[in-house]
């Protein structure tokens, strides 16, 4: 079936029409609803609604507001409140069902926002979980004829199965409806070091869930980060997927020293993609124990910081891309890769797009593993650190360029004004720097550019499936790392990180701005179309009031979205606000101020005719609540 497609050409930004005979299996969320975290399970952030439009979306306002069960529970005892509520409501059915920090579930009006009902697993007895501590992003939707269930991983690492019309647990689901996922892997898990805080994925009747592990260990030995698969109607274990690969499996060999036996964590602790045409799970994993140091761990470490593609029903590998070789600079894979049909010199391609914290957009060939665009591998500054052997060389790939800086020049630096390079030029002076994977040292802080919470992050990237265009949003910020000596009473490392800020000219960033952007990426060509700054920044400090500046940017997560009509963006910066632009120009067409800190990844979905945005606000002293808005009746 050929489809009409619009795209951009060239730096005009001239809307043109071509034809091509792709098929869009990833289509984004239909039917007026938003059934998965991400929109549809291949993690597009897209919806055809238009209702809401250039012309209109000014006039949106707030609907109805639905606040957390946390809140009040908080309100009785602090010890159990939540820094950022991150929860993104799914609607399907007619029903919405959102999550609270403390993993209940709730399904709720989505046309009024009240309650329909609410299952609490109580996990906040249990204490707080590790990591982010009391942090939840939602749950997935599964139907199958008359069987219909929710399923939520929850803080305390179990797995339970809801029916849909009670919300009560499934009883021929495991044990009386939940799984405890700490029990069944090759080895026994501390509860204190292991949770999970992401949606489980679903595909042909197989529920795959990752974990959040603890980031800061002490020890070498950590609990693993395998994936496991779980038959959706019975919680029978289908399939694990060991993270790292154990004797006798592919890519055991690149553990040396027998270190396989004991690393840990390399763990899926984000958000997974689903192909249901082909039966496959893409699983983006994270860093190895520990972050920073891998003189414990030497080798290549498959499958660390690596896309995996699994057969849904088997759990066995189809391919994998390892997008970092024995990594120490913590650049888990932290978002899921989007799903795309494109076409590219005339070839129909399956793709799909990895955000990295790196600032990469790589595209792969999501049945086959291999790059749509040649990939390279390049030698990088490799370590002093005694007993450390980073890999002498990185993949880097050629197309599309990278959308943040990386590594450190002075090209990157501050300089609104001569001074102020200047003082830039001897704050760097005092930290050791270099490009792109330059390794922590002992001498003297490493400053890594972007850092662990910088570039693409785990707020995704959004793809419109009519364009062709990637929308990445970027979050420009770095971090300084160095190595110690841990205290061997406490520790079996050598060395673990210590991580730190770094803060340039009168408290100003370091770096030029935009402090956060979005980029847009024409899917077809692999070209950058344009860059624009999410906010305004710090315009106002007294360092800049007298200077004619454009808009630099807020820093703060960036939550995509793109309907028929508009990108959204909703920011989690010091001004709290939803931005409307323009698709094909990047031009701002409105922003609207939200009552709390936008936390968690927004959503859109048509309920009695009329279309919906949500943005889930709250933490660190804001309550936790889903703010619903819509035109005026």
């Amino acid at each position: 079936m050929s489809h009409v497609r619009f795209r951009i050409t060239g730096l005009a930004l001239a809307l043109g029409l071509c034809c091509t005979g792709a098929a869009f299996a990833q289509s984004g969320a239909l039917n007026g609803e938003w059934p998965s975290y991400n929109g549809d399970r291949g993690s597009t952030k897209y919806s055809s609604l238009d209702q809401i439009n250039a012309d209109n979306v000014g006039q949106l306002e707030v609907q109805w507001t639905w606040t957390s069960p946390e809140v009040a529970r908080t309100k009785e005892n602090p010890r159990l409140a939540t820094f950022a509520y991150e929860s993104t409501p799914i609607v399907v059915g007619g029903v919405m069902y959102v999550t609270s920090s403390h993993s209940e579930v709730i399904a709720i009006n989505p046309e009024t926002g009240e309650q329909i009902w609410q299952y609490d697993p109580k996990t906040h007895e249990a204490g707080r979980p590790t990591n982010l501590g009391f942090v939840h992003r939602g749950v997935t939707h599964y139907k199958d004829g008359d069987f219909e269930r929710v399923y939520i991983a929850t803080g305390d690492s179990r797995l339970i199965s809801l029916d849909v019309k009670t919300g009560k647990p499934d009883t021929g689901f495991g044990t009386n409806g939940e799984i405890d996922l700490t029990k069944g892997l090759r080895r026994p898990v501390d509860k204190r070091l292991y949770a999970v805080t992401s949606p489980p994925a679903i595909c042909r009747g197989v529920v795959a869930v990752g974990s959040s592990i603890m980031d800061g260990p002490m020890r070498k030995e950590m609990p693993p980060g395998d994936v496991r698969g779980f038959d959706a109607r019975t919680g029978e274990v289908k399939w694990t997927f060991q993270s790292i690969p154990q004797p006798g499996e592919f890519g055991n060999d690149t553990w040396e020293d027998d270190s396989w036996e004991y690393t840990g964590n390399a763990n899926v602790w984000t958000i997974m993609s689903v192909d249901e045409d082909l039966g496959h799970f893409y699983l983006p994993f994270g860093t190895p124990t520990n972050d920073w140091y891998g003189g414990h761990r030497p080798g290549m470490g498959l499958f660390g910081e690596s896309l995996v593609c699994v057969d849904a029903e088997s759990g066995e590998r189809i391919w994998h891309f390892q997008h970092v070789h024995h990594g120490v600079w913590d650049y888990d894979l932290c978002a899921a890769p989007a799903l795309m049909d494109i076409n590219v010199d005339g070839k129909d391609i399956k793709a799909l797009a990895q955000i990295t914290k790196q600032g990469f957009c790589w595209v792969l060939d999501r049945e086959t593993g291999k790059g749509v665009w040649p990939i390279e591998e390049r030698e990088v500054p490799q370590s002093t650190v005694p007993g450390e052997k980073t890999w002498p060389t990185q993949p880097f790939p050629t197309k599309p360029a990278p959308y943040e800086f990386q590594g450190v020049k002075d090209e990157y630096l501050i300089d609104y004004t001569p001074e102020m390079h200047a003082e830039a030029k001897k704050i760097l002076e005092g930290y050791n720097h270099g490009p792109l994977y330059t390794p922590p040292t002992l001498e003297k802080s490493t400053i890594n550019m972007p850092g662990w919470g910088g570039g693409g992050n785990w707020f995704g990237c959004t793809f419109d499936p009519e364009t062709d265009i990637l929308y990445i949003p970027c979050s420009r910020s770095a971090i300084t790392m160095t190595l110690n000596k841990p205290d061997p009473a406490r520790s079996n490392l050598n060395y673990v990180g210590q991580q730190g800020g770094v803060a340039g000219p009168s408290g100003l960033p370091l770096w030029k701005p935009p402090y956060t952007h979005i980029t847009a990426i024409d899917m077809s060509t692999g070209d950058h179309l344009w860059k624009i700054p999410v906010g305004d920044g710090p315009r106002d400090h007294p360092a800049l009031k007298d200077m004619d500046l454009p808009k630099l940017g807020d820093q703060g997560r960036p939550f995509p979205l793109t309907t028929k009509t508009l990108l959204f963006v909703a920011q989690g910066s010091r001004l709290k606000q939803l931005f409307a632009y323009d698709k094909m120009t990047g031009d701002e067409i409105c922003r609207i101020s939200v009552p709390g800190t936008p936390q968690g990844a927004s959503m859109t979905y048509e309920a009695g005719g009329k279309q919906y945005f949500t943005v889930s606000v709250g933490g660190r002293g804001e309550p936790a609540q889903v703010v619903a808005y819509g035109l005026p009746n």
